[in-house]
């Protein structure tokens, strides 16, 4: 049974007494509704689910009712549990196919008896109605495919050898060699399996990447379908540009080129394909930023961007030279940039970063630049022996106008510290994470003096 970092929060969102519902989203069999079972079930007494794909008909409960004590009785005419006041969770699967929810669910809520959860497919659909919900009235959670620890839990390491490399990642100290080999092995599989939850069965059930790539091919077969049936009179070249990026990754400057789609696009007449995919968790956009300056958002470039796939296993999945087999034998000649990347873009979207990079003709390109702590935190992934050598990284830390603390370069090596650099195990990624603000933050002055 696969373990979810996403189901400490779902129990966090049933054990609180707010009235609101709760949307799962994310991209196709990333595992929403698995793990909304999962964690209901154990939570609730009773636990009521409606699929509105494999039930058509039930959209139409939430057509013209007249209140909610009619929608609460078309819903229990339908329901594979009792309804109990109090103890019973509703969980409404597939909502895109259902507009109706979102006039529904807002009284649903306000109605008090029992707990909504809803979860939505993006690819291929509009989630925009649905998102709009007043805030008052739902949550959302957005859901990726497996990180790395989650990863590295599936395939059995422990959570005192978890608990070791981040102790080692927060005091910049040596891993143990051999604990050190045997994670860069895993982080290696990680490149070929990735975070799909179907892949990551498949490979704990057979240990045959064979089978693992059948299903990553599924997975991006069910995704072009998709992608098909998007806005087809405007043909927007969805599936053009979702072909491409393994081969964008592999160029020198990883940047895509809209000419590569055809000489004479334009990306503001293209750029709405882009967000979609996007949007639909499926690519990955990392924008170039003029300046290594915080709010990074302020110098961003909206036609300067990298693609990555949502997922590195897909990547892999998609190329078609043998790359599997090329990963686990270690070939120096293999382009490991480009999936070494595609990793540290999930990873850091997953841990809740906006992803930027900087490029500049001046001082050279980096990977990747986050903010973090109210500050950048440049990073550079290097997946060869020269890890020492990045010229862009020197030139930016530098440079004065920047002020910039600290810089981290991830690689295939162990923990090592230079001047304000830190060098750190491509693995270590997993512990990485967005800094989050306090869930309340009282600020309570004292006016009394101007009474």
């Amino acid at each position: 049974m696969i373990s979810r970092k996403i189901e400490r929060e779902l129990q966090h969102f049933f054990s609180s007494e707010k009235r609101k519902a709760l949307l799962v989203t994310g991209a196709r069999q990333v595992g929403k509704t698995y793990i909304i079972k999962k964690a209901g079930r154990a939570a609730f007494e009773s636990f009521v689910e409606i699929n509105f794909i494999e039930n058509a008909q039930a959209c139409e409960l939430f057509e013209n009712a007249a209140d909610t004590e009619t929608l609460l009785l078309r819903i229990s005419a339908v329901a594979n549990a009792p309804l109990i006041p109090g103890k019973t969770l509703i969980f409404l699967d597939e909502v895109q196919e259902c507009r109706e929810i979102v006039t529904a669910i807002k009284f649903l809520v306000e109605e008090g008896s029992y707990r909504y959860i809803l979860s939505g497919s993006l690819l291929g659909v509009d989630l925009k109605d649905i998102r709009s919900v007043p805030v008052g009235y739902m949550d959302i959670l957005e859901m990726y495919p497996l990180d790395l620890e989650e990863f590295a839990l599936a395939n059995g390491v422990s959570d005192r050898v978890l608990r070791a490399l981040r102790t080692s990642f927060d005091e910049r100290t040596p891993v143990d060699s051999l604990i050190h080999e045997k994670m860069m092995e895993l982080f290696r599989l990680y490149l070929i399996v990735g975070g799909m939850p179907a892949a990551v069965e498949a490979y704990r059930e057979t240990k045959n990447l064979q089978e693992v790539v059948r299903v990553q091919q599924s997975i991006v077969t069910l995704y072009k379908k998709d992608i098909a049936k998007y806005d087809p009179e405007n043909k927007l070249y969805l599936e053009e540009i979702f072909d491409l990026i393994p081969s964008e990754l592999n160029a020198k400057n990883k940047r895509f080129i809209l000419k590569r789609l055809n000489e004479n696009f334009k990306f503001s007449r293209y750029h709405h394909s882009f967000l979609w995919l996007a949007d639909a968790g499926v690519a990955l956009p990392v924008f170039c930023v003029e300046e290594p300056t915080v709010p990074l958002l302020l110098s961003r470039s909206t036609n300067l961007f990298k693609l990555f796939l949502a997922d590195v296993g897909l990547l892999a999945s998609m190329y078609m030279d043998g790359i599997q087999v090329r990963i686990l034998n270690r070939e120096t000649e293999i382009n490991f940039g480009s999936v070494y990347e595609n990793v540290v873009a999930q990873e850091l979207k997953a841990h809740g970063f906006d992803l930027y990079y900087f490029n500049s003709k001046k001082q050279g390109e980096l990977d990747f630049v986050l903010e973090q702590g109210g500050e950048v935190l440049p990073i550079e992934v290097k997946s060869g022996k020269d890890y020492e050598r990045h010229a862009a990284l020197c030139n930016v830390m530098k440079n004065e106008r920047y002020h910039i603390p600290v810089a981290y370069v991830f690689h295939n090596g162990n923990v090592s510290v230079s001047d304000r650099v830190v060098y750190y195990p491509v693995y270590m990624l997993m512990f990485l994470e967005k800094k989050k603000l306090p869930e309340e933050l009282i600020y309570d002055p004292d006016f009394s003096a101007l009474v």
